[in-house]
């Protein structure tokens, strides 16, 4: 890694010869970036070596900030908030995600970053330890950007790419317009090999190449008349019909059997829709805010696998799905910035969820005949009514040292239909305790105690067929939402000048853990599987090295350490939490900034970590770091030309099951199977071009 590091160095050194005069200096950086009470501020000169296009790019290099673009998929509005606020306020938006809103705005648009606890924000980011505001010019005009790219692939495919976005200001009016083709076409190529475990014979060898066409193009609009900060209109729309369709080639010579000519087929049609907006306006020395989303969400998928020999179908199966998910938000706060000396903020969010889902799974005879198999669950109605009411409460004690304090009350009835009945209603109190310190010296403290519920996802009542992996999931209707007591601490301060040196830290206690269970039919289903922990500490080390003679270079290492236990429903004994929870993980990221290049690199690894489902363990993790870099030229102030290499060293993506007849009960595996992926490496040059007055 180091020898790669030197030569990209030795190389932008040579090509920057000529633009070192023009570079500006580490100390003009470090004028630009203040603390301001409990704020840290960065104006748009700190960047200005970075050469940014987008606030995106701008966000991406503030120091030691982890950027959260939030989930989409999580039901309601405040469990879906990331850690980035525009002008002050949340966007009204959850598929139109934060990627894509801070992407479409004019880094000339952006004039500081604001960084500072999450209580500064509300409450939908209370007990975030950094939450960024990014705020922009008022000035009127027309700007925008044009990027135009191609992706090369190792199979020689080359995948293009155009997006654009523009933002016209007048006056207190904003319209910011976005459109982009989203291609992520991809091939890669393996093996899976599956032996016997105990005498280590081979059973079957496969030979494979997938080749995904994954598109999401989208078209966004927004509109915002903001004429103070307690008296705004905004409104946006987004309209994605993302498809996805893989073709698998796959060779397969069985143990002691004729080759075959298998194939796999998905065909993927997930078209979403989206429209929201809010409007906020002055109320008792404080300010309303009513917002409303209804986003639409529909899914048309048909999966196919057949085993083929000869150009004849000898039998196969076929999984084909239909399901509509809307969400439809309605949420009302009054905030307050003194209310007897405190901030306060109060609220209620009411959503109605629906999941319309109807599946069939056929296995496929000689000829392509089929013949339906009746899954527990596979067609069913979902309507969950949901609400939420809130509040929460802030003081300084001292200049230094600040409370915050919430209290959530959540409350929702929950109907099952169709091939499962269920009917329940949950209620919890979801307490929060802030404690915000600056210590002195640069150093700043934070600590959360809080109570958090977990959100249901719907899919995981119904029972659907992976034939990609041969196996069922069985559906759960009468599935509960994990909740847990959670503990975090962060530790940060300056590091030579404009770093960061951040420590962070927590402990998870979590009732009815949601895993694998084994229904009464059979089937590996999700399920609550009793308590379980998690603890884990974090290091960020974000440095600048100018002060140490290399002008221009920066770099962030990145390292956790994580423990997680529960007790296995199969066996009793303690184990790690199913998913991706690696014991440990690091990243290490070098860039040089000069003149008119930039070039740089990261590299990133983790532990295994597996899914424990009851008839096997599906153990993942990467054969070597995962690399990439860049290089970025920029000919004009307008213009940049970058070069990305992905999968810099070639790293394979592997996979390892131990499947049990019939589950995990059984003594010892009755099959090992070794998946291999390698998309090898690829190369992509992009154009990016801005325009406008700012």
């Amino acid at each position: 890694m180091r020898c790669v590091w030197l030569q990209l160095s030795a190389a932008g050194l040579a090509l920057a010869t000529a633009e070192a005069a023009n570079a500006q200096s580490a100390s003009d950086a470090q004028t630009v970036a203040s603390s301001t009470g409990r704020t840290t501020v960065y104006d748009a000169a700190f960047f200005k070596d970075y050469s940014p296009r987008t606030a995106l790019d701008i966000v991406q290099r503030v120091p030691a900030f982890a950027f959260d673009a939030g989930d989409s998929e999580i039901r309601g509005f405040a469990g879906a908030a990331g850690n980035v606020v525009i002008n002050g306020a949340r966007p009204s938006a959850k598929s139109d995600t934060l990627q894509t809103q801070l992407a479409r705005i004019p880094a000339s648009r952006v004039l500081r970053v604001e960084v500072g606890s999450g209580d500064l924000f509300g409450t939908d980011y209370a007990g975030r330890a950094q939450v960024a505001n990014v705020v922009l010019s008022n000035v009127s005009g027309i700007d925008g950007n044009v990027t135009v790219s191609g992706n090369r692939l190792w199979t020689g495919k080359v995948v293009p790419n155009v997006s654009g976005s523009a933002l016209i200001k007048r006056g207190a009016s904003t319209i910011n317009l976005s459109a982009g083709t989203e291609r992520q076409d991809q091939v890669e190529e393996g093996s899976d090999t599956l032996t016997d475990p105990a005498s280590g014979e081979l059973v079957e060898f496969r030979r494979k190449i997938n080749r995904y066409d994954d598109r999401d193009p989208y078209l966004s609009a927004s509109y915002a008349l903001e004429q103070a900060p307690d008296r705004s209109v905004r409104a946006n729309v987004r309209w994605s019909p993302g498809t996805f369709y893989l073709v698998q080639d796959n060779r397969v010579t069985p143990a002691g059997g004729l080759p075959r000519r298998d194939d796999l087929v998905q065909d993927f049609a997930e078209p979403v829709i989206e429209v929201g907006g809010d409007i906020t306006r002055p109320l008792a020395g404080g300010a309303i805010k009513l917002v409303g989303l209804a986003t639409r969400r529909q899914r048309d998928n048909v999966e196919t696998y057949r085993f083929r020999r000869d150009g004849q179908t000898l039998g196969g199966f076929e999984n084909s799905s239909e399901a509509k998910r809307n969400e439809t938000i309605g949420r009302l706060s009054w905030t307050r910035a003194n209310l007897f000396g405190a901030s306060f903020e109060a609220g209620g969010e009411a959503v109605l969820n629906t999941l319309d889902f109807e599946g069939d799974l056929f296995v496929l005879g000689p000829g392509g005949d089929r013949t339906r198999i009746d899954l527990p669950i596979d067609n069913a109605d979902v309507q969950e009514r949901r609400g939420e009411l809130f509040v929460n409460v802030g003081r300084s004690i001292t200049p230094a040292l600040r409370v915050d304090a919430a209290l959530n009350y959540e409350f929702s009835r929950l109907k099952v239909r169709g091939d499962a009945q269920a009917d329940r209603s949950l209620r919890f109190l979801k307490p929060s305790l802030t404690l915000d310190w600056k210590i002195g010296g640069g150093w700043h403290t934070q600590m959360v105690v809080r109570r958090r519920v977990a959100q249901l996802d719907f899919y995981d009542f119904i029972s659907a067929a992976e034939l990609s992996t041969d196996r069922v999931n069985g559906g759960n209707a009468d599935l509960q939402p994990q909740r847990s007591w959670e503990v975090r601490a962060t530790v940060d301060r300056p590091l030579l000048g404009d770093g960061q040196l951040k420590l962070e830290a927590g402990y998870d206690r979590i009732s009815l853990l949601q895993d694998r269970i084994l229904t009464e039919e059979g089937f590996d289903a999700p399920g609550n599987i009793g308590t379980g922990t998690r603890s884990f500490a974090a290091l960020t080390i974000d440095t600048p090295l100018d002060r140490l003679g290399l002008k221009g270079v920066r770099t962030v290492l990145f390292g956790q350490l994580q423990r997680t236990r529960v007790d296995d429903p199969i066996n009793g004994r303690p184990r790690d939490f199913s998913g991706f929870w690696p014991s440990w993980q690091w990243r290490f990221e070098a860039r040089r900034d000069v003149g008119r290049w930039s070039y740089g690199l990261t590299v990133n690894d983790r532990d295994r970590f597996a899914f424990f489902r009851t008839d096997e363990i599906d153990t993942n993790f990467n054969s070597a770091p995962y690399g990439t870099a860049f290089v970025e030229f920029r000919p004009r102030p307008r213009t940049t030309v970058t070069l990305d290499v992905d999968n810099l060293f070639d790293t394979q993506a592997r996979r390892e099951r131990l499947l049990y007849d019939p589950n995990r009960t059984a003594p010892l595996p009755d099959l090992f199977e070794l998946r291999e992926r390698n998309r090898h490496v690829s190369f992509a040059l992009s154009l990016k071009q801005t325009f406008g007055r700012s």
